[in-house]
């Protein structure tokens, strides 16, 4: 673990944040001063005080993962995958048999899927447990990212 011949090296980045949808556009949001906060649009923000956040706007997951995959995650892996591709896509890196297992990607995040906990206990409280998505789990744990 503490060989000096290990190294890391960052080959490509993707972002997909409230100042945009990629590297490009979020550094020149960056540069130019722009905030990333905006009106709430995501669900309806009118049982709280606050009305305003950082969204990731005019994402689409279908642009990045196939209908059916897309369907069984949360937005939050969504974007996270979508970020892999564009860090994988910038670095020009071909991934094989060969390399499959020297590539790693760290994800931050606190709790994963709320987005979809909170959409299946309203199931569960309104329709009773047999209606909870089966995929409810794999959908919200932070290993799906």
């Amino acid at each position: 673990m503490n060989n000096p011949n290990n190294r890391v090296v960052v080959t490509g980045i993707g972002v997909l944040c409230p100042l945009g949808l990629d590297t490009s556009t979020t550094w020149e949001g960056l540069i130019a001063g722009k905030s990333g906060i905006d009106y709430i649009t995501l669900f309806d923000p009118e049982s709280f005080e606050t009305k305003f956040a950082g969204e990731v706007k005019g994402f689409e997951p279908t642009d990045y993962i196939n209908r059916k995959d897309a369907r069984r995650m949360d937005r939050f892996a969504q974007l996270a995958v979508a970020a892999s591709q564009q860090a994988v896509e910038r670095a020009g890196l071909k991934i094989n048999s060969i390399n499959q297992d020297t590539i790693g990607v760290i994800i931050g995040s606190g709790i994963g899927g709320l987005t979809t906990l909170f959409q299946q206990t309203k199931v569960l409280l309104e329709k009773g447990p047999n209606r909870v998505n089966p995929f409810l789990v794999p959908m919200m744990i932070t290993d799906m990212a």
